[in-house]
């Protein structure tokens, strides 16, 4: 579980114009909403922004706010960035209010863990899921899901029923699908010298003729 402070101040102007203000003073503007919570309009330094979710969690790193306003203490992850095109640069974040001793629905990223017999066999290790929704509690919120894939041969599929999870974590999912799995390479192509030898073969047959 990952945790960070982050400082931030109440935006007063909303709307487009507000948030173009706050953009023009080097600053992000920003949103704080989640159940039972009253919806805040703030802004923050987006060197700060970067500097706390930059642990191994990423966004589902536990931030408290921190400032002169309701939001003081607040528990918070980061739920939308919005990322101008050309420039790259952050135009708007969304936070959601959280309550640590209350679940919630929460995307966290799968990393295989070593090499499969497939891949050394000549085979490739196809992650069909980058992220798997989970629920549990903030506090269990795990950095990744590891999969030990050394074991996999070509055509092997890990299914989301076979994924260990972390204890207080569970997946809620109707259908078993597909995690991962290892593919082998495609049919091998006919050698160019295999086709001209054949037509080589063709040409004089037709000359017999």
């Amino acid at each position: 579980m990952a945790k960070s402070i982050l400082n931030v101040e109440t935006r007063v102007r909303i709307g487009k114009g507000g948030s173009r203000k706050v953009r023009r003073d080097g600053l992000i503007p920003a949103v704080v909403y989640g159940k039972g919570f009253e919806a805040l309009n703030l802004r923050l330094d987006p060197k700060a922004l970067q500097q706390a979710i930059a642990s191994e969690a990423g966004w589902n790193t536990l931030i408290t706010l921190k400032g002169d306003g309701p939001f003081d203490g607040q528990v918070v992850i980061l739920k939308d960035m919005q990322i101008d095109a050309i420039r790259r640069d952050t135009q708007h974040v969304d936070f959601l209010a959280i309550d640590l001793k209350k679940s919630l629905s929460i995307m966290v990223p799968v990393h295989p863990v070593g090499k499969s017999q497939g891949e050394i066999e000549g085979g490739t290790l196809q992650l069909v899921r980058h992220e798997l929704e989970l629920n549990c509690l903030p506090t269990n919120i795990p950095t990744s899901i590891e999969i030990d894939v050394t074991k996999l041969s070509i055509g092997d599929v890990v299914h989301i029923e076979e994924v260990a999870l972390p204890a207080g974590v569970e997946s809620l999912h109707d259908v078993n699908y597909t995690v991962l799995t290892v593919v082998g390479h495609k049919a091998e192509e006919v050698e160019p010298g295999e086709e001209e030898e054949e037509g080589v073969v063709a040409a004089g047959a037709a000359d017999e003729d």
